[in-house]
């Protein structure tokens, strides 16, 4: 894993900045907050992190414990509507701003933020 786009960003150290920063605008957002239990943020955090670092080259832990993303499957339960999806948006790209990624990661990070949130989206109410 010595020439991933998750090491070449920082590792673990990386992905936990950016999921930590973008759950941070998650938990005060009117619209996304309520849409995750309460009591869960640290296994929220956990679970979008070991995904971010699986999908780009780190660890595979995320596969381990919990299987397949099936990310759509796994956001079915929620009104993913384009409010949503934006609002998700504001949050990761923050979180990214904050990061400071090389320019080449931070543009194949952000196009792919974009497409998975709007492949996310369930419903247009």
């Amino acid at each position: 894993m010595t020439d991933t786009v998750w090491s070449q960003v920082g590792g673990t150290e990386t992905f936990e900045r950016i999921v930590h920063v973008f759950y941070a605008g998650v938990r005060e957002d009117p619209v996304l907050a309520p849409m995750y239990p309460a009591d869960d943020w640290e296994g929220a955090e956990w679970r979008l992190r070991a995904f971010l670092e699986q999908y780009w080259g780190g660890p595979t832990t995320y596969s381990e414990q919990r299987g397949h993303p099936r990310l759509r499957m796994r956001h079915q339960p929620f009104a993913v509507t384009p409010e949503a999806r934006d609002r998700w948006l504001v949050h990761m790209h923050h979180a990214l701003d904050e990061a400071a990624l090389p320019p080449m990661h931070d543009a194949a990070f952000r196009d792919y933020v974009e497409r998975a949130a709007q492949a996310m989206v369930n419903r247009l109410e």
